[in-house]
């Protein structure tokens, strides 16, 4: 029989011990994960090339405008004027990125901008900023 001061706290099996309960973004707190959330110059590059094409820039920006519901492939296509082989090579390179995700709804397939990737790129760029003390030249947005 377990008693009632334990109900709803995980025992530790070796120890005996109460585990401490994670909060929502325990996942992002980098005492718990430290990698989780973080950008590496890798990753930063990467996202750079991507969007660093006429065209997959303007995907990219057409997305943000979009945000959060996305368009279909059609519509990207017909609103730039682009031909679907050239539209489906710059979706696979932004998506490889990180920077764009797609969803099946039934024929279509919608596209959707991650800005959290956008985010990611900008805390990285900026991390650090002002040699540690970013409320001197805070961001203007």
């Amino acid at each position: 029989m377990v008693s009632n001061a334990i109900i709803g706290q995980m025992m530790s099996p070796k120890l005996d011990t109460a585990i401490p309960s994670l909060s929502a973004n325990a996942l992002r707190d980098p005492e718990y994960f430290g990698i989780v959330g973080t950008m590496t110059n890798t990753d930063a590059v990467t996202t750079l090339a991507a969007l660093a094409q006429e065209s997959r820039l303007a995907i990219f920006r057409l997305l943000v405008q979009n945000a959060p519901a996305g368009l279909t492939v059609g519509l990207i296509a017909e609103q730039l004027q682009l031909p679907a082989p050239t539209l489906s090579f710059h979706l696979k390179t932004l998506t490889h990125a990180g920077l764009v995700n797609t969803t099946q709804e039934g024929r279509f397939v919608r596209c959707h901008a991650v800005l959290d990737r956008i985010d990611d790129l900008v805390a990285f760029l900026t991390d650090n900023c002002c040699g540690g003390h970013p409320e001197i030249c805070k961001p203007q947005l």
